[in-house]
């Protein structure tokens, strides 16, 4: 999957070396690799405002990711099976997520 932030400024991409990396949208230099996940990684969006990236991956969990720091800022468990969907509501304030357990959360951030 890759993903270009609302900003412009940033693009992800994650996949099945259970990783997502960071690059500068503007000269593609890469910046980070966010590493957490112990599973392939199926998913990832920006906030609106592009300050934190969440993931969600094979391994049940979403993470929440400070792109400030490129560090962890929250860890999300709670699906009982692989994580497909993650997306971000307009005002940056829930994450909605989706997987194979047949399940729709909403977690609050």
């Amino acid at each position: 999957m890759v993903l270009i932030a609302r900003s412009r400024l940033l693009i992800a991409s994650s996949g099945f070396d259970n990783h997502t990396k960071i690059w500068n949208a503007r000269d593609g230099k890469f910046i980070n690799t966010l590493r957490g996940h112990v599973a392939p990684v199926y998913q990832c969006a920006f906030s609106p405002d592009s300050r934190l990236l969440v993931t969600g991956s094979k391994d049940t969990t979403l993470k929440v990711w400070d792109m400030r720091t490129h560090k962890l800022s929250v860890d999300l468990p709670g699906h009982k099976d692989e994580v497909y969907a993650v997306d971000w509501s307009p005002d940056g304030q829930k994450v909605g997520s989706g997987g194979k357990d047949k399940a729709v959360r909403i977690w609050c951030h």
